[in-house]
């Protein structure tokens, strides 16, 4: 089959290009490599030279969604059956450092992506959005649960999925919208708190916890992937909603603590909530097991250990480098 993945060379999009060229797909990757001016240039080089590694790049397309007709050739010579879109401003600081440029790609680009697959008869379109579309929540949060996000980055992302909506009405494309949270793990930008908590045991600096009953459901980098790519590929997915998250929610000072034990170092000063995040518990996967079978399997304790350990052999991260 052939399949179109933007945000390929991202964290979970590379291992969901892995997923789909080991089972024998032919994948396009658009991806623009970009820093969002945040992180340090020679970071993300770093990271995609390795997420780039052992994939097929033959269909690789470096190119910006907001230009439509740049994108073209991605669909009318590679001829996408499923798009999986996952390029996007990957998170709230980012779309606040840049509300404009984040507004374009999440919206305008997704318009984009959405006109081209109808024209070009794409059989379905995946939509990866995310847990801060619901704001505020306490574990066991479902599907069909009110959401009130808080922040442009959860606005944007609900709005995305409106537009997927909308568009599927009019014209009949069939889509599947994800809704992933706290994704960590190996070839992971350092900007995020799992990587701060556990880059700043090993280097002695201290771990900052901005409310220390604040809590998240993490979610293991491969689980996430595994997700999207069966619900991706399931024939029981057209036009619903799924949580893909391990489900089970776990303090930031708990993830703190944690941090500090696999690194076998560290101090933690804990602080007050970051009012521009919401409240955050778990997320039911009910939906997810029974249609595609989703089965997350790697809790916060091994997740942490896996990238601890791949952290301290990183030529990039290890601990000799900083």
């Amino acid at each position: 089959m052939n399949i179109l993945v933007t945000g390929g060379l991202g964290l979970i999009g590379h291992n969901v290009v892995r997923r789909l060229q080991a089972q024998g797909h032919t994948v396009s990757i658009i991806d623009t490599k970009t820093n969002y001016d945040i992180i340090p240039q020679e970071e993300i080089d770093h990271l995609i030279a390795q997420r780039s590694q052992g994939l097929d790049l033959t269909k690789y397309h470096c190119l910006d969604i907001v230009n439509k007709w740049t994108m073209e050739p991605c669909f009318s010579v590679d001829k996408p059956e499923i798009v999986i879109h996952m390029a996007s401003f990957p998170r709230q600081k980012v779309v606040n450092a840049h509300p404009g440029r984040g507004s374009r790609t999440m919206s305008e680009g997704l318009l984009n992506l959405l006109d081209h697959s109808n024209t070009h008869q794409v059989r379905k379109f995946i939509y990866i959005s995310s847990s801060m579309v619901y704001g505020d929540f306490k574990d066991d949060v479902t599907e069909d649960a009110e959401c009130h996000p808080q922040g442009q980055y959860g606005i944007l992302k609900l709005a995305g999925e409106w537009l997927v909506k909308d568009h599927a009405r009019r014209t009949n494309l069939a889509y599947t919208i994800i809704r992933p949270s706290a994704v960590y793990g190996p070839l992971d930008v350092e900007d995020r708190v799992i990587s701060k908590f556990i880059l700043n045991a090993m280097r002695g600096i201290p771990l900052r916890v901005n409310g220390a009953g604040e809590t998240l459901d993490f979610t293991y980098v491969d689980d996430a992937a595994d997700g999207i790519v069966a619900a991706a590929l399931s024939d029981r997915t057209d036009n619903k909603t799924y949580n893909i998250t391990k489900s089970h929610s776990h303090s930031l000072l708990d993830a703190a603590n944690l941090a500090v034990k696999v690194a076998g170092k560290g101090e933690i000063i804990v602080g007050n909530r970051d009012l521009d995040f919401p409240s955050r518990g778990a997320l039911n996967i009910d939906a997810a097991r029974r249609d595609f079978g989703f089965d997350p399997k790697v809790d916060v304790a091994e997740g942490f250990q896996n990238y601890y350990n791949w952290l301290k052999n990183d030529p990039y991260f290890g601990v000799d480098k900083h």
